[in-house]
């Protein structure tokens, strides 16, 4: 794993992953711009620079990132809020199925490092 830092409206944006996709995007008031971005995450970095230059309102990353089986099929299900628009927990519930997983689908939300 190897971490890209680029400057962003909201701070120094860090973005790690490897071959496989990104499995962490971050955000910090400080710290160091990278001078050299590695090759896998140069898709990444230009996406979120196209976006926060309004040019991009759909991202067609490989993401890669760490848990559960239910969590990553709440992130799944993230990818279907379109640009712009806002889900709540007991939507995003009730789209999985299960209307009293809401604690669960908001605590998955909570541990998305993307």
């Amino acid at each position: 794993m190897e971490t890209a830092y680029i400057k962003t409206p909201l701070g120094i944006a860090g973005i790690t992953g490897d071959e496989n996709g990104v499995s962490v995007i971050s955000v910090s008031d400080e710290g160091t711009i990278s001078t050299e971005i590695p090759v896998f995450l140069q898709e990444a970095v230009q996406q979120l620079q196209e976006y926060f230059d309004s040019k991009r309102t759909a991202f067609t990353l490989k993401l890669n990132p760490k848990g559960t089986v239910f969590q990553h099929k709440v992130w799944e299900s993230l990818k279907g809020v379109s640009f712009g628009k806002t889900r709540t927990y007991l939507e995003q519930s009730k789209i999985l199925g299960d209307v009293k997983a809401i604690r669960a689908v908001a605590a998955a939300n909570g541990k998305n490092l993307l």
